[in-house]
């Protein structure tokens, strides 16, 4: 319960924080990460059985929408490599092919030995 309740309290800060940045900035962040694919968590600690959840394909989809640029791409994969190391119980085979269920196209595959230096 104080696990699950942490996590809402932080997406909620993690939300503040993003509603709470300039629109205009242009550049991706790891608080438009976080908050954009918080609502799969609970679909990648599973065995995959279940349909992902309309609200973590909207959020792999405003995602991709707001990396356009090749910074944008490279800061959302590192976002997503540090944010998964503290994540326990991600399910990696599910985590690659979430964007493919969602119907996005990523030019790097979803895992901890991704070099997102080599993103473009």
């Amino acid at each position: 319960m104080a696990t699950s309740m942490s996590l809402k309290l932080a997406c909620v800060v993690v939300l503040c924080l993003v509603m709470g940045a300039p629109l205009a900035q242009g550049a991706i962040t790891c608080g438009q990460v976080t908050t954009s694919l918080a609502p799969c968590i609970s679909y990648l600690r599973s065995n995959g059985a279940s349909p992902v959840p309309g609200p973590c394909c909207n959020g792999i989809k405003a995602l991709n929408s707001a990396a356009q640029t090749t910074p944008d791409r490279q800061t959302a994969c590192n976002c997503i490599k540090a944010a998964s190391t503290t994540i326990s119980g991600i399910n990696y085979a599910l985590a690659s092919g979430l964007p493919g269920k969602c119907g996005v196209s990523i030019p790097y595959q979803i895992s901890p030995s991704t070099d997102c230096k080599s993103v473009k």
